[in-house]
């Protein structure tokens, strides 16, 4: 995809034309990797038959989504933040190795870390992430962690749930692919609501997103992301 023919959040051709042709993906992790999980989950069961999950790259050492990556036999690569001086040095580190492996799709699973300019310009219709709210709701910067769900819940919101998306440079920010719905119940803490957003909305809809777009079927025109021939589970269902 030429960068100098699309805008941030317009791209006419998100995946491979050709439908036999798997897509190398790369999941950029910093910690227990649960959302990676879900699609190591989604590989086995064949409900992404077009991705092919090609590396997981920590910024963390010691995240256990390595361990996740290894146990399912994806190579694992470490890009140590800490190692770098700058975080513009550190995004041409990821790059090159995003690079290196001829990667075509990113899929940011609780990546802590800011993805720089270079990499948007590079992979820009290419990075997928994944928000535990309905966006736009709850996208400020100073949000993350539980400090989202504490918010929904001092708001009083009756429906939370999970956004996913096509990353862009302005944080929590971009085209959306899909969304699920979560009923807030009246006994929620933080961290229980944040555990059933992951577990009924985050984990299920990534892995469908990841597969809408290995399959070609998604595309984005003026900020809105259209789904070529919208199946029951890729479009009603998200919504309940």
């Amino acid at each position: 995809m030429k960068q100098n023919q699309t805008s941030s959040t317009d791209f006419k051709h998100l995946a491979s034309k050709k439908a036999e042709k798997k897509v190398k993906t790369a999941v950029l992790v910093s910690g227990g990797g649960l959302n990676l999980q879900s699609l190591i989950d989604a590989g086995t069961f064949g409900e992404i038959p077009r991705c092919e999950l090609t590396a997981v790259i920590s910024s963390n050492p010691g995240a256990y989504a390595l361990k996740r990556a290894e146990a399912a036999g994806i190579p694992g690569f470490v890009v140590d933040r800490e190692l770098f001086p700058s975080q513009t040095v550190f995004g041409f580190a990821v790059l090159d190795k995003l690079r290196d492996l001829d990667i075509e799709l990113v899929v940011l699973a609780g990546f802590e870390c800011e993805l720089t300019q270079p990499i948007f310009k590079h992979y820009g219709g290419r990075i997928i992430d994944t928000r535990p709210s309905l966006m736009p709701a709850f996208t400020d910067e100073e949000l993350s962690g539980l400090a989202i769900q504490e918010a929904q819940l001092k708001c009083g919101v009756k429906i939370s749930g999970a956004t996913a998306y096509f990353a862009t440079e302005k944080p929590n920010s971009g085209p959306i692919i899909l969304q699920k719905a979560v009923v807030v119940r009246e006994d929620d803490a933080p961290a229980t609501l944040q555990r059933r957003i992951l577990e009924e909305a985050e984990n299920v809809i990534l892995p469908r997103a990841v597969a809408l777009y290995c399959a070609g079927k998604l595309s984005v025109a003026n900020g809105t992301v259209h789904i070529a021939e919208p199946t029951e589970n890729s479009s009603e269902k998200m919504t309940k």
